[in-house]
């Protein structure tokens, strides 16, 4: 089931960037940054990419959680919650933060 007022949210935010592709998958919609998964919008949250390593500060806060596919932890993933997703400022740092890590990638 798809989340529209998230894929909404996430469209307007990445209007500006370049090289923002959309897909439908993980039971959704994903983004992609030069080929590379960015962030993707489900109907049980917002996922998104920070990077091995790089999550820790964003699992520190209420609402967002380590993404789990299958049973298992995706490290470098996280899943926010509508209280965060819903929060502007904090939806653009997550952005922000995943933007950031998908732009240190090659280009696919």
């Amino acid at each position: 089931m798809r989340n529209k007022v998230l894929e909404q949210l996430l469209n307007d935010d990445l209007a500006q960037e370049r090289g923002i592709t959309e897909k439908t998958m993980f039971g959704g919609q994903a983004w992609l940054l030069n080929g590379n998964l960015l962030c993707g919008a489900r109907n049980d949250g917002m996922l998104v990419r920070l990077g091995k390593g790089s999550d820790a500060w964003a699992l520190s806060t209420p609402g967002i959680d380590p993404m789990i596919t299958r049973g298992r932890q995706m490290h470098g993933w996280v899943r926010a919650a509508p209280e965060v997703y819903e929060d502007d400022a904090l939806r653009r740092k997550l952005l922000k933060a995943a933007l950031d890590f998908t732009r240190s990638l090659p280009k696919k």
